[in-house]
């Protein structure tokens, strides 16, 4: 498979670079295509309500107030277990004869690999920008409770996987929403959330998964090659093309190949954000 992807990326090359000429009109198509898109769903993902005066999305305070709950349900497990945490991560719990395709420490850079870009680095500079040096307090906060609301994310996702035929394992928000309202006599719900949620997957790895993260470093990448001098000046397609194969290349081996990638390029990725971070 990856010889083919090579392969067909050899052959496409030639017809690439041709069209640098009518590159920008594409970049422009494909955000007059998107642009409305993105529009809709975002009115409708951050609806705002009223509260003392100040205008809040909805899904703020659903995803701060769910995040209390599971801390104080499960009696501040963000704080009691923190230790235990990292004697998983450091491995002093893993057993090779345990279900699952990858190690702990491994399913933590998967997860990492996600979040430290336009979450940790996008995600802080656009909100400090906007609510000033005490939204860092606030996002504090709101991790440090996000904490319970991972743990609860994890606990039914293990909970409910399943072993595939092959030995790989099936999991996710897809499988617990179904298979655990099911146990409530809701399955009617539970497999309309999990339908949603699945859809919803969709557009998150096309947008914020994959055009954000893309459109940020295509514009970094610009940036230090020269701003509007750059070869890659409204040609952004063309990296896009290239960092698609890289990536397919990777993901198309599965979790394993994810997880033997990320455990080795994620360190490094923190290493580097955090000491960006010290010296901002």
């Amino acid at each position: 498979m990856k010889r083919l992807i090579a392969a067909s990326l050899a052959l496409c090359a030639p017809f690439l670079f041709p069209f640098t000429a009518s590159a920008a009109s594409i970049d422009d198509s494909i955000n007059e295509v998107m642009g409305p898109v993105t529009e809709a769903i975002t009115s409708v993902i951050f609806w705002t309500v009223d509260i003392a005066g100040f205008t809040v999305p909805f899904v703020l305070i659903w995803l701060f107030v769910g995040a209390l709950f599971f801390t104080v349900y499960f009696k501040f497990i963000n704080i009691r277990a923190f230790k235990h945490a990292l004697e998983v991560v450091q491995g002093k719990y893993d057993d090779p004869n345990h279900q699952g395709e990858v190690s702990h420490f491994q399913a933590l850079t998967a997860a990492l690999s996600g979040t430290v870009g336009v979450g940790n680095i996008a995600g802080v500079a656009v909100a400090v920008s906007l609510g000033g040096p005490g939204a860092t307090f606030w996002m504090i906060i709101a991790g440090l409770f996000g904490m319970s609301s991972k743990f609860v994310e994890c606990t039914l996702g293990l909970k409910y996987r399943r072993q595939n035929a092959d030995g790989s394992v099936s999991g996710g928000p897809m499988y617990y929403l179904r298979d655990g309202l099911a146990k409530k006599n809701m399955g009617g719900l539970g497999k309309v959330l999990a339908a949603l949620f699945a859809v919803a997957c969709i557009g998150g790895s096309f947008g914020g998964g994959n055009m954000v993260q893309i459109n940020q470093a295509t514009q970094q990448l610009i940036s230090v090659t020269g701003g509007e001098t750059s070869m890659l000046y409204g040609q952004g397609w063309i990296f896009g093309v290239i960092m698609a194969v890289v990536v397919g290349i990777v993901i198309l081996g599965g979790i394993k190949s994810i997880a033997k990638v990320t455990d080795k390029i994620v360190p490094f990725m923190v290493g580097i954000y955090i000491l960006g971070a010290l010296w901002v």
